[in-house]
């Protein structure tokens, strides 16, 4: 990389105001800001609205006997205008919103909605799920599970949670992200981290 290009910081974002004007179970911030320019200066002084998340931890199911994963579907309201379902397979997901470590969050949600106790937990990644408009950070893990008990609906009844659970064959998941049926973020990542690593971590998990 090319010492003399210049990778900004935080510091380099002028922030003049910022207010919530909506707080519900989303919260969105508008902010009036202005920021350096690669090319010398400041850009003109803007307004932007921002989508403020709780971080979040989603966590890849593998059964490596049964060369199984275990995945769930529940409603998702950001899909209600799409052509799909809005009931789309995903990982185990959840909100960090306690006081608890990442793999504390990953082994409750694992619990909650799909009833599996978790084996040894490994991380894949963190990224930015949509940085152009919202503060939510994911952390990715995989998670190993005996997928032989794995079935039926889950979900905390006070937080709304319809939770199915499906098993499905390695195989049959890598098909459904290569043909689009499976076409979330979070589920993609790390089928595609699978699909890379797979060889060492069944040599970790024999």
């Amino acid at each position: 990389m090319s010492e003399d290009k210049p990778i900004f910081k935080q510091s380099d974002v002028q922030v003049t105001h910022r207010e919530t004007c909506f707080e519900s179970f989303l919260q969105i911030d508008k902010l009036r800001l202005q920021h350096s320019l690669f090319e010398g200066g400041q850009s003109e002084v803007m307004d932007r609205e921002l989508l403020v998340k709780l971080p979040a931890v989603g966590v890849l199911l593998y059964d490596p006997v049964r060369e199984e994963l275990v995945m769930v579907r529940q409603f998702r309201i950001g899909m209600l205008d799409a052509e799909d379902s809005p009931w789309p397979l995903e990982l185990v997901a959840g909100l960090i919103d306690k006081e608890e470590s990442l793999e504390e969050v990953a082994v409750r949600e694992i619990q909650e909605e799909t009833g599996l106790q978790a084996g040894e937990l490994i991380r894949i990644c963190e990224y930015y799920n949509s940085p152009g408009a919202s503060t939510e950070k994911v952390h990715l893990f995989c998670a190993r599970v005996d997928a032989s008990a794995a079935g039926g609906v889950h979900g905390l009844d006070h937080e709304h949670e319809d939770i199915r659970v499906e098993v499905l064959s390695v195989d049959e998941a890598l098909l459904a992200a290569e043909s689009g049926m499976i076409n979330n973020a979070m589920s993609l990542i790390a089928l595609q981290w699978l699909q890379i690593n797979k060889p060492a971590l069944l040599n970790r998990w024999s």
